[in-house]
């Protein structure tokens, strides 16, 4: 991390944030962490609880805050969040301190105004309302994978959906917008609403986008008029003024939401081929599966004699 990160200074507007990028691959994860008794991964359940807030008539500003913060947190905590956690006999504030605790174990790299704007809304009161039909659309529309012009595809298992995209763009859109000199808010609006289309078409990726040809943009103009219906009043016309971010990079937000977008399509890639050239080595020796304990010279006398051991 360099020194102006490390003391929390932003870079200038336009730099690249290299010394978020492991930040950003952890937090990419909350897409494949889950639990019991709950549908779908912590990253879909922030996407439907960001939606409900908003239809509930919560501030942007604000919903964009609590669900970075709970994103952060949860990349420590996975799914012990409050209800569990209290449900398990510990009490609020301390379940809170606890949140907290995980939340700066994270952000210490990030801006340090936005720091504070996280932990402030991290354990913030919420009100919820029904998420809009598309939420659950776009939880069940998986991602196309990759996908080129007069090239099979590359079908890659198992694949994240578009609600999984949208929230981790807006996340990283709220973490990244100190970077450009964003608004928050905007860019985790128009992230989280930059998909609306795939609510009602199947994702068939750039190859299935060039055979469209003339007919892409009106057909992609019709499906997200169709999803955008859902909202009504305020939140309808926050929701369309944000969209409007989302055709170039000429604008601090635009280039936010860009870099996040960008981002967040390499890093899911990313983590599949991590995955499948991951080593015994690497597993048993830097993330010691079996780790210190009692029993910790029988284990490895089991692994030594069955050839397991590096």
């Amino acid at each position: 991390m360099s020194a102006a990160a490390a003391a929390g200074a932003s870079p200038a507007p336009g730099a690249a944030p290299a010394y978020l990028l492991p930040l950003l691959r952890e937090i990419n994860d909350l897409k494949r962490v889950r639990s019991a008794g709950r549908p779908a991964s912590i990253a879909d359940r922030l996407f439907a609880s960001a939606w409900s807030r908003l239809v509930a008539g919560e501030d942007v500003a604000r919903v964009a805050m609590a669900t970075t913060a709970g994103a952060l947190a949860a990349n420590r905590l996975g799914d012990l969040d409050p209800p569990l956690l209290r449900q398990a006999g510990i009490g609020a504030e301390e379940v809170s301190v606890i949140r907290q605790r995980a939340l700066a174990a994270v952000a210490e790299g990030l801006d340090g105004g936005l720091r504070a704007k996280l932990s402030a809304a991290l354990d913030a009161p919420a009100r919820e309302g029904r998420p809009p039909v598309f939420v659950q659309r776009l939880a069940e529309q998986p991602r196309a994978g990759a996908t080129c012009p007069d090239r099979p595809r590359i079908v890659l298992e198992p694949p994240e959906s578009h609600a999984e995209h949208c929230l981790m763009v807006a996340v990283y859109g709220v973490m990244l917008a100190p970077v450009y000199g964003a608004d928050a808010p905007t860019v985790f609006l128009a992230s989280l609403a930059h998909h609306l289309h795939n609510a009602l078409l199947p994702d068939s990726g750039f190859t299935g986008e060039m055979l469209l040809g003339q007919a892409l943009e009106p057909a992609f103009a019709e499906a997200t008029r169709q999803a955008l219906a859902e909202l009504g009043g305020p939140l309808l016309a926050a929701v369309e003024d944000a969209r409007r971010i989302l055709p170039d990079a000429e604008t601090p937000e635009g280039r936010a939401f860009h870099a996040a977008d960008t981002l967040d399509r390499v890093l899911q890639i990313e983590q599949y081929l991590r995955g499948a050239s991951t080593s015994m080595d690497f597993v048993l020796g830097d993330m010691a599966l079996v780790h210190e304990g009692p029993v910790k010279r029988f284990q490895d006398a089991v692994l030594a004699e069955m050839g397991l051991l590096p």
